[in-house]
Formats: C-alpha cells, structure tokens, sequence
C-alpha cells in the first residue's frame, strides 16, 4: 500500500485584533500574493505623491518666476509710456512754436509786401492734408496721418495739459487715440520737413525784404537809374510795419482810406510808380504834409503825415525816387506813412498795389 504525499499549504499572514479589556477577538488571514500585492501598491502610490508633489513644487517656483518678469516688463513698459508721453508733449511744444514762427512770417511777408509762402510746401503737407491748407487754427495741419488720429491726438495732448477736460473733449467730437511711437515718429518727421521748408521760406524773404530795402535807399534809384517806366503803384513807400489796415476800424466807427505803416520819424518815403506830382505841402483835412502823385488812367496816390516834403507840383517823379520824410504831422498819433491808393477818384485796398 502507497503512503499518500502531504500537500505543501499556501503561506498565509494572519492579523488579530484584540480588545484591551477582553471581548471577542478578530483575525484576518492574508495570503502571501495579497500582501505582495499591497505592498507593490502602496510604493506605487509613494512614487506617484511624491512625483505630484514635486511637480506642484516645479510649477509655484515657474509661476513665481514668471509673475516676477512680468512685473519687470510691466515696470519697463510704464517707464517706456511715460517717457513716450514726455517725448509727444515735447514734439507738440516744438509744433506750437513753428507754427508761431509761420504766423509771424505771415505777418512779415504781409507788412513787406512779399508774396505770400506756398502753404503746401511750408506745412510739409501732401494728399488730403494739402487740400486743408487754406484752414486756420494753433494746431498744425498734417501731423499724424489721418484726419481722426490728428484729432485724437489733439485731445490726448490737451487733456494732459490741462487745457480740457474729456467730457469737453467728447462733446467736440473724434476719438482719444494715446500716442505711440508711431504717431510720434511721424509727428517729428513732418516737423523736420516743416523746419526745412521754413528755412527755405525764410530765406525767400530775406532776399524779397533786401532787394526791397535797396529800392527805398535815400539816393539808390538815382544812383543806379529807375530803369522802365513803370505807371502803376507795384511797391512799399516806405519801409515798417503796418499799425492801421485798410478799411473799418476802432469798432466799426471809422473808415481807413489807406494802410498805415509806420517806423521811424525821418524815414524816406518813396513814389510807387512813375507820375506826375499834383499836390505837394500842408493839407488841413488831417493829413498834414502830403504828397499826391498822378500816374495816369486814372490811379492816384496819397501819402500822408510826412515830416518834410521834397518834390513840387508839376515834378515828374520816377517809382523809388525819394518824395518826403516820414512824420506826425496833421492827425496823427506817431511817426508813419498814411499811403492810399485812389481809383477815379475813389479809395481802393492798397495791399493788391503793394
């Protein structure tokens, strides 16, 4: 008879649990599998926190990182802006003063009788902007591009400077656009192109006002000779500044026959065209010593307040030739020329004879 062979039995793990103060006690019997099973779990579970944990770390060290560079960005940006800021008022300084230097070219040319400045070429302006150029205003045409953004700035500007306030800015209409670089940029390069065309302009002039100062000369028509005849008024009797235009003035009570132009007492007065002489000395109807001077077709010339009188009537005089010296005789309030310009008998606008 064969013994029959024991079975080898799985090994097991048994847990009890006890009560301290007696009562039943518990057991719980696991098998090997089980607890390797267990035990390859929980390290499965340590890798994966401690993985978690780790990351979690990685990730807040990133974020604070990059929270901290954008802080420093946002710090040089608001430097930057500011500085832009700075740099705009700056260019809008510089265009108040051009355009004040173009007005007060304006006013020269006016006063001396040259041609008025290429409004185009002076603004550096082309295009729509070009078409503006008749316009007026303390703001410069043709600055920023389009008409919206030349707006936009011009509040910007304003409000920053105190002069208005948004609600006044959006009650006058357009759109609150702040400058960048842009608008900056193009800003100055159009101020470099108004600068250069000033100069330009400028020089123009002097030559005008020169040629001009050697034809008023005491003696310079009869040093270099008249040349042509020349019979309709094309020049300035004198040289200053014009203190009364033509036309209403004091508010409308009074109307000015002529332009007054006034400088220094002795300043020579000069014929405007060729013509006859047809009345030379006192006149009690206010002009005190003046000069008359026929030219023909019917243009006559008046000049008034003089301190001295040279010619007589009956003298022929050429343009240039020196007539008299400017006064503050009759009624007057200082030293100028009262100079009209007399069409058949009537008072016209000097300044289209000048």
């Amino acid at each position: 008879m064969v013994a029959e062979e024991t079975q080898p039995q799985a090994e097991t793990y048994t847990i009890k649990i006890v009560p301290d103060r007696g009562g039943t006690t518990h057991s719980i019997t696991l098998s090997a599998g089980m607890v390797k099973y267990g035990l390859v779990m929980l390290a499965v579970c340590a890798l994966l926190f401690v993985g978690a944990f780790s990351y979690g770390v990685y990730s807040t060290m990133t974020a604070r990182s990059d929270a901290s560079e954008i802080e420093e960005l946002r710090e040089v940006n608001n430097i930057q802006q500011e500085q832009l800021l700075q740099l705009s008022k700056k260019a809008y300084n510089l265009q108040q003063q051009m355009e004040e230097l173009t007005q007060m070219e304006q006013e020269l040319r006016r006063q001396t009788g040259a041609p008025a400045a290429d409004d185009n070429a002076s603004d550096g302006s082309a295009g729509d902007q070009a078409a503006q150029s008749g316009q007026g205003g303390p703001y410069p045409i043709g600055i920023l591009g389009p008409a919206e953004n030349r707006i936009g700035m011009d509040g910007v500007r304003a409000v920053m400077r105190g002069n208005v306030n948004v609600q006044a800015l959006l009650s006058a209409g357009g759109p609150v656009i702040a400058p960048d670089v842009q608008n900056v940029r193009a800003a100055l390069d159009d101020l470099e192109q108004r600068v250069a065309a000033r100069k330009a302009s400028l020089e123009a002039l002097k030559q005008t006002v020169r040629e001009q100062n050697k034809l008023l000369a005491p003696g310079a028509a009869l040093a270099g000779g008249y040349g042509p005849s020349v019979t309709t008024p094309s020049m300035w009797p004198t040289n200053g500044v014009v203190s009364s235009p033509y036309g209403l003035r004091w508010g409308g009570s009074d109307f000015h026959p002529g332009i007054d132009i006034a400088n220094d007492m002795g300043t020579p007065i000069v014929a405007t065209a060729d013509g006859t002489v047809v009345v030379a000395g006192w006149n009690s109807g206010g002009y005190g010593n003046m000069v008359d001077i026929d030219h023909g077709n019917g243009i006559l010339t008046r000049y008034g307040h003089a301190m001295q009188v040279v010619v007589v009537p009956g003298q022929h005089v050429r343009r240039g030739q020196v007539i008299a010296y400017m006064g503050s005789t009759g009624y007057s309030t200082g030293p100028h020329c009262h100079y009209e310009v007399r069409i058949n008998g009537s008072p016209v606008n000097p300044v289209g004879y000048l």
